[in-house]
């Protein structure tokens, strides 16, 4: 495909069956590169590029948004686990 590449990749990662140290990793992706990604252990946003980095400083001044994100290792995380386990 000619032009650009955008994707989202979110995770859960666990280490014990009940599931107390789960994280949620959220990345934003652009050509392959990871811009910008929250991690529930961290709490917040992380920018790795210019555009990440302002990204992640206005996303991280909405407490709506971090509230939703941080609430998605329940929601997402555990949810599907217990499902699969």
């Amino acid at each position: 495909a000619n032009g650009y590449y955008w994707s989202r990749w979110a995770t859960c990662f666990h280490s014990s069956r009940d599931f107390s140290d789960m994280v949620f990793v959220d990345n934003y992706i652009f050509n392959k590169d990871v811009y910008v990604q929250f991690n529930s252990t961290v709490g917040e946003y992380v920018g790795y590029t210019e555009l990440g980095v302002r990204s992640a400083e206005s996303w991280n001044k909405d407490p709506n948004i971090l509230q939703q994100e941080r609430a998605e290792v329940e929601r997402f995380c555990k949810h599907n686990a217990e499902i699969r386990q």
